[in-house]
């Protein structure tokens, strides 16, 4: 019975989620998941408003993303209903217990984690969701921050020589993310959130932007569901999901991925690259060949080691995954039980 159930875990953690439900059937049975297909999902919109233009979703996707306003009534849609739901029940909670503790305090910002690989439309779905958010009839503040800020600067990073593992969990300042989060959960105004550049592919020293008690906080990033290391004796070790209201998993098969970011590494050759301020300028001008296979070493040496051990065992964690198929959208939805 062990080995059996050894074999399957093996099996659950090589294969995608939706794999080894077909495949193996276990999950499907014993997983904490409600599974939909976009037609079942669409549904659950029901008079949900679509406050978004076509132009203003071609401004909100990112680079190589076809989201299109069709998507967002598929998926985006029901997905801002449900969090709605969600954040009314949260506030709701919140002035219970400030009742029955007998104190007032600063609201709590309800919290949106959103996780999932290099190139799976991360950004995109954070950038509509806020959008969608604010429209709400009760106009939300809401607020989007990622955690490109809270990588160590390359400096550092080459210092300890992590250069080569930039976007995995060591080269983040795991306590400044911790400390960001505690004081936006504490209500606390005018915080912090350090800025990051694309184009220098560096924070960027003594800048951020201030995130003042937002009703709604969207924190975007690959490793957002990273646990880490339990010690011992019951000593407090946060997770940054501790912090979490509600999280959101971006999935892909790993084949699509590495398309989707070796043609966005192409794109960007003849967009973004083509400036000299660029850090990665000189890719610009080397030959098409050399800049795939640039890419390609990329992606296999850092982004796919990354997702194999570090993004995709959080998966199980959100709350939410949406599933991407070939043509880079969402072909499945997966919601946690209550």
């Amino acid at each position: 019975m062990l080995q059996e159930i050894n074999k399957n875990t093996a099996a659950f953690k090589e294969s995608t989620f939706w794999e080894h439900v077909e495949e193996k059937g276990l999950p499907g049975k014993f997983s904490p998941f409600l599974y939909f297909s976009t037609k079942e999902w669409e549904r659950f919109k029901a008079d949900t408003p679509l406050t978004l233009s076509e132009d203003e979703v071609k401004r909100l996707r990112s680079l190589n993303d076809p989201v299109s306003l069709d998507e967002v009534q598929r998926i985006y849609l029901s997905l801002s209903r449900l969090l709605y739901s969600h954040v009314e029940a949260a506030q709701s909670l919140f002035a219970q217990r400030q009742s029955f503790l007998d104190i007032n305090g600063n609201k709590t910002p309800f919290v949106i984690g959103i996780a999932g690989s290099v190139a799976v439309g991360k950004s995109t779905t954070a950038r509509i969701l806020k959008e969608l958010l604010a429209r709400w009839p009760s106009s939300p503040k809401v607020d989007l921050v990622t955690t490109d800020g809270f990588l160590y600067s390359n400096a550092e990073l080459e210092k300890h020589g992590l250069m080569e593992k930039k976007g995995f969990p060591e080269s983040y300042d795991v306590k400044q993310v911790l400390r960001f989060l505690s004081d936006i959960k504490a209500g606390q105004g005018q915080v912090k959130a350090p800025l990051y550049s694309h184009i220098h592919y560096d924070v960027m020293p003594d800048q951020y932007a201030i995130i003042d008690q937002p009703d709604i906080l969207i924190f975007e990033g690959i490793n957002v569901l990273q646990s880490t290391d339990l010690a011992k004796d019951g000593v407090a070790v946060p997770f940054v999901s501790d912090y979490f209201d509600f999280s959101i998993f971006i999935d892909a098969k790993k084949e699509y991925a590495e398309k989707w970011y070796l043609d966005r590494f192409m794109r960007l050759r003849d967009t973004a690259f083509r400036d000299p301020a660029s850090f990665f300028h000189r890719y610009s001008n080397i030959s098409d060949k050399e800049a795939l296979a640039y890419a390609q070493s990329l992606w296999s040496n850092i982004n796919l080691v990354n997702l194999r051990e570090n993004i995709l065992p959080t998966r199980p964690r959100a709350n939410l995954v949406l599933r991407k198929g070939s043509n880079h959208l969402v072909n499945q939805v997966a919601l946690r039980k209550l």
